[in-house]
């Protein structure tokens, strides 16, 4: 492959899947349930065992 044709892929398909992977962890990090998992996982380090 040259590099004129990675380039049109990156500028193409690149893209679309760098846009569909952050819609998809917007998507995870807000989903409805995720601030109790949040909430824990923030106060681990300062858990005393």
């Amino acid at each position: 492959m040259d590099y004129h044709s990675l380039r049109e892929f990156a500028d193409s398909w690149g893209l679309l899947f760098l846009t569909v992977f952050f819609l998809g962890v917007v998507v995870f990090a807000f989903r409805p349930g995720s601030k109790k998992a949040a909430d824990e996982a923030a106060r681990i380090p300062l858990k005393d065992d």
